[in-house]
């Protein structure tokens, strides 16, 4: 058996019994997923539940049962649709609320632009996995509300956060990691995943044009001279401080150019594949010697004050961002760092003993028994969605 053949087999282990049949254990049979599980993996039955963790997991479950044919993962993912589009979807005001208590009573009601987009995601997935029109109606109904009051017709671009009733909001920031800024690269990378998405089985021409001008600001506007993201602007696009995020660099050199793919475009795929070849490269900064990837370095700052904790996500975009330059890039060198990130990550972050992945590692290389196993951020969309492009490239 030959390295490609082996990586295949632990990939399509990994995916089935590591990960996928982790998160069937985490339906709650009173409707929807439970909102957290401990370090242990032990459901936190009245943990709030995050819209991006259930918008993921419609998401993963969706494209899981489109690839895999598993009839358990299209029962999931309607299983988590149908409590989603009862609860998190705000039936008064439009858009979806950033988390909802068990019961599904409304916790946070803010819009955030980067919720509405994993909405439309999750949505579009399901249609293309179940055919069910409800779902297809939620995710264009998203869109236009999204266009309708996040859009800046002035300066171009999405506001980055609202209101319930969509009116301004004085701390727009994403999470504690995120400043307070108008706009941000993150919400913009996956508000152009959404609509591309959406634009797969819905091609609207107003949603065409959309997602040409996300592809133009995220692909082409978006790196700064040294090939990295910026990631937050003001309101009239100035530039804000902000970190070198080698994890976002990596993830939006293959993302961006798979989005382009979705336009079917010329012009526009060759500008931004040679836009993601240099963001995949200043990615590739972040990578150690033992193939793990670091998130992010300080800006200014010297190398002995980098956090040197991993994150799940990051090694997860770094192996399928090396596939894509080996693939669509011709670098050759990038399939043995995918390789190596791989032997990481399974050596390290895959729990195989209680399932799924752990969230963080110290610097050590041990889990960080502080993070949950699941929970608002930490969900099944980065590692099943690596195995399932891993599949796509190879098969």
């Amino acid at each position: 058996m030959n390295r490609s053949e082996q990586f295949l087999q632990e990939i399509r282990r990994i995916l089935d019994k590591n990960i996928l049949d982790w998160w069937l254990g985490m339906k709650d049979p009173r409707g929807g997923f439970y909102g957290e599980a401990d370090f242990a993996g032990r459901p936190v039955a009245d943990a709030p539940r995050g819209v991006i963790l259930n918008a993921r997991i419609i998401w993963t479950f969706s494209a899981a049962s489109l690839a895999l044919g598993r009839k358990d993962c299209l029962l999931a993912a309607r299983h988590a649709a149908e409590w989603f589009l009862q609860h998190f979807c705000d039936h008064r005001y439009g858009g979806v609320y950033w988390s909802v208590s068990p019961s599904g009573e409304p916790h946070e009601r803010k819009k955030q632009l980067y919720s509405q987009a994993f909405a439309i995601y999750g949505m579009s997935e399901f249609y293309r996995c179940s055919g069910d029109k409800e779902a297809l109606n939620a995710a264009v109904h998203l869109f236009r509300t999204v266009e309708r009051y996040f859009r800046d017709a002035k300066n171009g671009g999405y506001r980055e956060a609202l209101a319930r009733d969509f009116s301004p909001l004085e701390d727009m920031s994403l999470s504690e990691h995120d400043i307070n800024a108008d706009k941000t690269m993150n919400s913009h990378l996956h508000l152009l995943e959404a609509y591309a998405a959406l634009y797969r089985v819905w091609p609207d021409e107003q949603l065409k044009m959309a997602l040409a001008e996300l592809l133009e600001r995220v692909c082409l506007f978006m790196p700064g001279e040294d090939g990295h993201l910026r990631l937050y602007f003001t309101g009239e696009w100035s530039v804000l401080p902000g970190a070198v995020s080698f994890g976002h660099d990596i993830e939006t050199s293959w993302l961006g150019l798979e989005c382009a793919f979705a336009l079917r475009d010329f012009d526009m795929t060759e500008k931004v594949r040679r836009a993601c070849a240099r963001l995949g490269r200043a990615g590739n900064e972040g990578c150690l010697e033992d193939g793990s990837f670091l998130y992010e370095r300080p800006c200014g700052e010297v190398s002995r004050q980098i956090d040197y904790t991993r994150q799940w996500w990051v090694q997860a975009e770094a192996v399928v961002g090396n596939l894509w330059l080996w693939k669509y890039h011709a670098d050759g060198p990038a399939l043995e760092r995918a390789f190596r990130c791989w032997d990481y990550i399974k050596e390290h972050f895959v729990d195989s003993r209680g399932g799924e992945w752990y969230f963080n590692l110290l610097p050590d290389g041990t889990p960080d028994p502080s993070l949950p196993k699941a929970g608002f951020w930490k969900c099944p969309y980065h590692n099943a969605r690596m195995c399932l492009e891993i599949l796509k490239i190879f098969e």
